[in-house]
């Protein structure tokens, strides 16, 4: 593969009566040990974007896919990897990039799951765990790897050798619009240097965009790469029910609250917040209220990052507070709502949020807290995904008589955070390393690691060059 970007390729709809006629994944053309393994999961029969992308990969082409969440994205580009392991299993055989820890870990899941029958050997490679114990794990030559991107790169510059893909055959980039945001161009560019020039790459993403459509990976004009896209570009699921409550700035705290003990007593839910800050605090907030809570943010040290994780998919605790980390690629089934605390100013970051509800054909409920302060926010969401939000009635009479409840519990928290310092450590890490230059120090940071809180129509983009 080449070196340039060529022009994009119009996007390919399956013909009807093709997707039609496939009912069982033996006709897409996978093995019956596959089947066996998918049976296992209770998974019969192919999703849309299984049915149009497992053949195009299985067949030798690039692939770029894009569907909503929840849809087997996964299971789409790992199903056939899989396969052709089968038939000539050796060393680094692919290498799944991914922005976020935990997704890595999920994927990482499925891939074994998946793999079961073949004996596969896989790593994850992510910040936040022992770089030697990683190295180890690659110096075996694990079929599959899957990475974020930085500690990759990592890895890669500590020795010459430490991670040899030269004979690898498949590049997966997962989330591929997040990837190409220009966060992580440098990391990517280092990764792509490693690659062979003769290899098949795989682009999946719930949100298409101009920038992934226009990539291709091959100067060849027979390779250019299919692309699916059986959603529209700002979408989200029909049996999602998108609601929001208009408030003031000023008693947020309280109406979220109100909601967790009546409209959403008993029910499992993510609240999406845009600091780290802001999680914690409300984590702290509703311990105080006699709440069951935990929180998943980039200030917390990956094992308890997965320890939040595994409280709240084994349902331990109820509600998850998370910042963007958690909005993508998530799959816990039994999410029934997600609340917006904060809404997040771009629309694509929206949907990612709401997509770790109503997943997989269930049903679900967003809900956003929209003050004074969202409305252009909320309109530009609504123009883009196309669809109004219908606001869910409140009685503010209720919210109004726990209002010196919530403020205890505030001060509470406040003071938990002052104690403690909250995030001052990784400030002062992030000040040695040079990452906060000396005239900036001091002044507010965006909070997630490689994530944006609040997204923003501006994020400047890097295109994939193939090695």
């Amino acid at each position: 593969m080449s070196d340039q970007p060529a022009s994009a390729s119009a996007p390919v709809q399956p013909d009807e009566q093709e997707a039609a006629v496939q009912r069982s994944f033996r006709e897409l053309g996978l093995d019956s040990w596959l089947e066996d393994a998918l049976r296992s999961l209770s998974i019969k029969q192919p999703s849309e974007i299984q049915q149009a992308c497992i053949p195009r990969i299985l067949a030798g082409k690039d692939v770029i896919g894009s569907a909503t969440t929840g849809s087997g994205k996964t299971a789409a580009f790992a199903l056939p990897i899989l396969q052709k392991l089968a038939e000539d299993p050796f060393g680094i055989f692919a290498l799944v990039i991914t922005p976020t820890r935990e997704l890595a870990f999920q994927i990482a899941e499925q891939f074994r799951v998946l793999g079961a029958g073949v004996n596969l050997k896989q790593s994850v490679v992510v910040g936040g765990l022992d770089m030697m114990t990683q190295a180890l794990e690659l110096s075996r030559r694990p079929h599959v790897i899957v990475a974020t991107p930085g500690r990759l790169v990592d890895h890669i510059k500590s020795s010459t050798d430490a991670v040899n893909l030269k004979r690898l055959k498949f590049l997966v980039l997962d989330e591929a619009d997040r990837l190409l945001d220009e966060t992580f161009a440098d990391d990517l560019a280092v990764i792509l240097d490693q690659l062979p020039k003769k290899r098949q790459t795989l682009l999946v993403s719930a949100t298409m965009t101009d920038e992934i459509k226009e990539l291709n990976f091959s100067a060849q004009e027979d390779r250019k790469p299919f692309v699916y896209e059986c959603n529209a570009r700002f979408d989200t699921v029909e049996k999602l029910d998108q609601r929001y409550v208009f408030i003031s700035s000023t008693v947020r705290d309280a109406y979220l609250a109100h909601l967790i003990r009546t409209s959403f007593e008993s029910k499992t839910m993510i609240i999406f917040t845009g600091k780290c800050r802001t999680a914690e605090r409300l984590r702290i907030m509703l311990r105080e209220l006699g709440l069951r809570s935990t929180a998943l943010h980039a200030q917390m040290s990956q094992a308890d990052r997965l320890g939040s994780l595994a409280k709240f998919k084994g349902g331990i605790v109820p509600i998850l507070i998370a910042t963007d980390v958690g909005s993508r690629g998530l799959d816990i089934p039994t999410v029934q709502v997600v609340l917006n605390y904060e809404l997040p100013a771009d629309a694509t970051d929206y949907i990612h949020r709401v997509g770790r509800t109503a997943r997989a054909g269930r049903g679900g409920q967003s809900v956003a807290l929209v003050t004074q302060h969202d409305i252009n926010v909320l309109l530009n969401i609504e123009t883009k995904t196309g669809r109004k939000m219908e606001e869910l009635p409140v009685t503010e009479n209720d919210v109004l008589e726990i209002l010196n409840e919530v403020a205890l519990a505030q001060r509470v928290a406040n003071m938990h955070l002052t104690d403690n310092d909250f995030g001052s450590r990784r400030k002062i890490n992030r000040e040695k390393t040079g990452e906060i230059p000396a005239h900036k120090r001091g002044k507010r940071r965006k909070d997630d690691e490689h994530v944006s809180a609040s997204g923003g129509s501006g994020h400047k983009k890097t295109k994939v060059k193939a090695a």
